[in-house]
C-alpha cells in the first residue's frame, strides 16, 4: 500500500523551499517506517538549501528527529511499532574499518552521504532525502540502524535535540577534547550546537565558560545554558579572551560556526598549549591560513569533532538518561515551536542568528 506524506523541500541551490506532498518507497526488509514527531531545524540543514553543502536535489531536508515507529520490517529487532525513537543520520554499518576500530563516526558507509535517493514526487520524479533521513516530513522510511530506542517519558521535542545538536555539542566536550574540571573554555557561535558545548563544558567542571557571539542578543541564552561570561565577538576578541583568563588564552576554544574567520579567532584565544576543537562545518573554498612558525611556537592542537566523536548508539540512551535525571538541562535550547510549514521561516530566523532551536512539533 501506497504511503503519502507532506515534507519540506528544495528544488536547487539557493531556491525557497515549501511543502510538497510526496510518495514514500515500500519499508523493505530490515528497515522500519516511523512517524515523526519533533524535528529541530539545524543550520546543516540551512547549508543544504543555500548550497554551501551541496547534495542531489530536489531533497526533503530535515535530519534532527525524533518520532514514533509505526511499521517495521522484516527482520528489525532494534524497535518494535509503538516505540519513541531518535533518528541517527550517520548509522554506522560496524563492519568497515573504521567502525572495527572503535571509530563508528567515521563510518566509510555513511560519511559523506550528504543524501540518499528516497520517495518520488506525486508526478513520479525522484527526490533525494537530507542526510539519509529527510526529516521534516510527517513519515520517513529508514535503515533499523538509523533508529535509537528512548523512553517515551523523553518527550519528542528533547529526543530531537538528542539527534544532532546535543550529541555533537556534548561529544566536543567529553570525547573530543575531554575538558577537565578547573580548565578554561571559549565558545565561539551560539546556535544549538554550540550552547550544547556550553552546557557540556559547564558540567564538567569547567571554571571559566567564556560565550562568544555576534549577537549580544544570544548573552540570556549563553548564561541560562551555563556559561560564566559573556562577549561580542569583535577584533579584539583574543585579547577580550586573555583578559579573562590570567593573560594567557583559554585552556580549551571551540568552533561552533564553521568559517576560516571564526577557527582562526578560536586559535588566538587559546593558550600555548591549548586545545582547538572546530566543531562547525564549513565551506570547501573557505580556507584556513596559519603560519608555520605559529604552529610550531605555539604548541597548540588544532582538530575537528565528527558528529561528537560518538557512538550514536551508546551516547544517545546516555544523554537521555542525563537529561531526565537532571545532570543535563535542555529547556533553554528550544526557542520556537513551530510547524511544518514555518520551516522556511526558521530558515531565515537562523541566518540572522537569532534563536537557539526551532523545533516543528506534529
Amino acid at each position: 500500500m501506497t504511503a503519502y506524506f507532506n515534507g519540506v523541500v528544495v528544488r536547487e541551490p539557493g531556491a525557497r523551499p515549501s511543502v510538497a506532498e510526496l510518495r514514500l518507497p515500500e519499508i523493505g526488509r530490515g528497515r522500519v517506517r516511523v512517524r515523526i514527531r519533533a524535528a529541530g531545524v539545524c543550520h546543516s540543514d540551512l547549508s543544504m538549501v543555500n548550497g554551501t553543502i551541496r547534495p542531489a536535489y530536489p531533497l526533503v531536508l530535515g535530519h534532527e528527529a525524533a518520532g514514533e515507529v509505526v511499521e517495521a520490517g522484516e527482520h528489525v529487532t532494534r524497535a518494535a511499532v509503538g516505540d519513541l525513537v531518535v533518528l541517527n543520520w550517520q548509522p554506522p554499518c560496524r563492519t568497515c574499518w573504521f567502525c572495527r576500530q572503535g571509530e563508528p563516526w567515521l563510518c566509510s558507509t555513511s560519511s559523506g552521504a550528504a543524501s540518499l535517493a528516497n520517495g518520488v514526487t506525486l508526478d513520479g520524479v525522484p527526490v533525494q532525502v537530507a542526510l539519509g533521513l529527510g526529516a521534516f516530513a510527517d513519515q520517513v522510511v529508514a535503515p533499523e540502524n538509523a533508529v535509537i530506542r528512548v523512553p517515551q517519558s523523553l518527550g519528542a521535542d528533547v529526543a530531537a535535540l538528542l539527534s544532532c545538536g546535543v550529541l555533537t555539542g556534548t561529544g566536543a566536550v567529553r570525547n573530543t577534547a575531554q575538558v577537565a574540571a578547573g580548565e578554561s573554555v571559549v565558545v565561539i557561535g551560539l546556535g544549538g550546537v554550540g550552547l550544547s558545548v556550553v552546557a557540556a563544558a559547564r558540567a564538567a567542571g569547567a571554571s571559566d565558560v567564556i560565550a562568544v557571539d555576534v549577537s549580544s542578543a544570544k548573552a540570556d541564552l549563553a548564561l541560562a545554558a551555563g556559561a560564566t561570561d559573556f562577549v561580542v565577538s569583535s577584533d579584539t576578541l583574543s585579547k577580550e579572551i586573555r583578559s579573562r583568563t590570567s593573560g594567557r588564552g583559554a585552556d580549551h576554544a571551540f568552533e561552533c560556526v564553521g568559517r576560516s574567520q571564526t577557527i582562526r579567532a578560536a586559535w588566538r584565544a587559546t593558550r600555548r598549549g591549548g586545545k582547538v576543537t572546530v566543531v562547525g562545518m564549513g565551506a570547501n573554498d573557505d580556507l584556513v591560513s596559519l603560519s608555520a612558525l605559529d604552529i610550531f611556537s605555539s604548541s597548540r592542537t588544532l582538530r575537528s569533532s565528527v558528529y561528537g566523536q560518538a557512538d550514536q548508539d551508546v551516547a544517545i540512551p546516555s544523554l537521555a538518561s542525563d537529561v531526565m535525571s537532571g545532570v543535563l538541562k535542555l529547556d533553554y535550547l528550544i526557542t520556537d515551536r513551530i510547524k511544518l510549514s514555518d520551516v522556511p521561516l526558521a530558515f531565515e530566523q537562523m541566518a540572522r542568528g537569532e534563536g537557539a532551536r526551532s523545533v516543528v512539533l506534529w
